[in-house]
């Protein structure tokens, strides 16, 4: 029985076309023939350029920006879909998404820290923004894997270098490599690309180790996981918990009565694909 997958990014995807359509490539390769992986974006009034990094490496605004998710979210369970995927490495509203959702909700940092711990003993984290790191940080302790987290560094280019590097990717690509191996020689034995351009980038041009480690999909294993998460809903069902603070299921009718209250309407995603 096949799945339909919603796909939030941190991207405004209608802006950035080359992405989305690596980003779809990716997904048909990743995903079980069966799996519909749909791709969705930020609404097109979110930043004032292409690149979200200008906002979301402040608290505040990213908080704001993280209401989309949740919004994101409601739409994907109204509309029929068998899971919700978070594709940002900083997973804003993870908890709170979950807590009003009854389909599974995966997230790409979780996602892919939970894979790292199979492959090797010590994962590290190569990103654009480093105003990040703590809140990266902070996410490896949420999942438990503080003592395996072995840090998130700069990977030595940004957002527009990747975008432009899809068609002539040799400079960042030897850039990628030596702070992998930096991260190496500390101790890191799994490298997770931290934004999901990265992992297109790496993907699309074969890099899956620099030298004994592996370089985590971590796009692919999201996906896997939504896949995991609804089979053994399916077959097992699996829900999520519904007794305490952070897992209560709120009143549907309430949430929307205080999402118009907030003036969110406006930012709820149309039914069809963005």
């Amino acid at each position: 029985m096949g799945m339909r997958i919603w796909h939030q990014s941190f991207t405004v995807l209608a802006k950035l076309p080359a992405y989305a359509a690596a980003l779809g490539e990716h997904f048909r390769k990743v995903a079980r023939a069966d799996s519909e992986v749909v791709l969705h974006g930020m609404h097109d009034k979110t930043y004032q350029t292409n690149y979200p990094g200008i906002d979301i490496r402040h608290a505040y605004m990213q908080y704001l920006h993280g209401q989309q998710f949740v919004l994101g979210g409601l739409a994907a369970e109204e509309q029929g879909f068998d899971a919700y995927a978070i594709m940002t490495l900083p997973e804003p509203a993870l908890r709170e998404t979950r807590s009003v959702l009854d389909i599974p909700v995966v997230a790409y940092g979780e996602s892919s820290m939970l894979t790292a711990t199979m492959l090797g003993e010590r994962m590290g984290v190569l990103m654009f923004i480093e105003e990040m790191t703590p809140q990266i940080e902070e996410n490896a302790r949420r999942v438990g894997l503080a003592g395996r987290f072995g840090g998130a560094r700069y990977v030595g280019f940004g957002f527009n270098d990747v975008l432009a590097g899809f068609g002539s990717p040799a400079s960042l690509l030897e850039k990628f490599h030596a702070a992998a191996r930096a991260m190496i020689r500390d101790g890191v034995d799994v490298i997770i690309p931290g934004e999901a351009p990265l992992c297109v980038l790496l993907a699309r041009n074969g890099i899956h180790r620099v030298d004994s480690v592996p370089v985590l999909d971590a796009l692919g294993a999201t996906i896997k996981m939504a896949e995991a998460m609804v089979d053994l809903k399916r077959a097992c069902g699996v829900s999520p918990a519904r007794n305490g603070y952070f897992t209560a299921k709120p009143p549907r009718e309430r949430v929307n009565e205080l999402i118009a209250l907030y003036g969110m309407d406006a930012l709820r995603p149309p039914s069809g694909k963005r």
